[in-house]
């Protein structure tokens, strides 16, 4: 994810990274190219002059620009929906670290119930991703490691192994009924919150609405150049050039918003939010912080 600090227009103006350029140059490229032979052949194809004006790519034009900012606003509802639901992750993390160490009295082995709440963060991103397991296994002890190494849902063994832990405190009488019932009650709200992410890590824009507005977009932009040289002449390729830049990167950026999992420029940044969790529960449990260890981890700074 990419975060800047007061821009101003003109750098704007000159941005490259997370500005879907590096991904829809190949086709402005070609809107050029047929923008220049446009002018050149005057609008004609194998000697036969190509009946288009301006009217129909206007009514098209609003058409699309309605489609589009639909879509658009598709992709960012579920980018948004993403950060909400990480952003209940991190409160609840804290929560649960809280009540992990304010609430099980003297037990010896909280070190243990802390290192599976960081270890669920990092498996809920990797699964998230299809990552391999990594991170999480270094955290665990050794056969909950080799466990969850070999399920396909690695977050929810985690997890029972941390409702399993709670279970065992209030056998040995370090919490009571009440205290374990506040506890599940955040353990049942990770498990939410890591359903409502797979929900839409799985459930993708439907391909026929996406292919749809893809295949109109392209036909719109190839056909535009024809429908303005007779009016605008030479300045056919700068006009085509600055509508195929508006359309194809409304395309491209919804495409990259509706699966805000990833690891594209403008996706939820899963490795900070995952460290500050990480650095949270530490410093909760009284380690102290290296400076290093602050620094944003997932961003791109200007």
């Amino acid at each position: 994810m990419i975060v800047r600090s007061k821009t101003n227009w003109w750098t704007l103006l000159f941005v490259w990274r997370g500005s879907m350029m590096k991904q829809m140059l190949p086709q402005l490229l070609i809107v050029a190219v047929l923008s220049v032979f446009a002018v050149w052949s005057e609008g004609t194809v194998f000697k036969h002059k190509v009946p288009l004006n301006a009217t129909p790519f206007t009514l098209v034009g609003v058409a699309l620009a309605l489609f589009l900012g639909f879509r658009n606003s598709s992709a960012y509802d579920r980018w948004w929906e993403g950060r909400k639901l990480w952003g209940a992750l991190v409160n609840t993390m804290r929560t649960l670290t809280r009540q992990g160490l304010t609430m099980t009295g003297e037990t010896r082995d909280k070190r243990v119930f802390l290192d599976m709440l960081v270890a669920f963060t990092y498996a809920m991103r990797d699964q998230l991703r299809g990552d391999v397991f990594a991170r999480s296994s270094e955290l665990l002890p050794p056969a909950l490691a080799v466990e969850v190494d070999g399920a396909r849902y690695k977050p929810f063994i985690i997890l029972r192994a941390m409702g399993e832990w709670m279970s065992a405190r209030q056998r040995e009488g370090a919490i009571g009924e009440i205290t374990m019932t506040a506890i599940d009650r955040n353990l049942v709200e990770l498990s939410n919150i890591l359903g409502g992410c797979e929900r839409i890590a799985a459930t993708p824009v439907p391909f026929g609405y996406s292919v749809m507005i893809h295949r109109v977009v392209y036909f719109y932009c190839a056909l535009l150049p024809f429908g303005l040289v007779d009016a605008i002449s030479w300045m056919t390729p700068v006009v085509s050039m600055v509508m195929a830049y508006s359309f194809i990167a409304l395309d491209s950026l919804a495409a990259e918003l509706e699966m805000p999992f990833g690891r594209d420029d403008n996706d939820l940044a899963l490795d900070a939010i995952s460290r500050n969790i990480e650095l949270s529960i530490r410093e909760m449990s009284g380690e102290p912080l290296e400076k290093t260890s602050l620094q944003p981890v997932g961003y791109v700074l200007h």
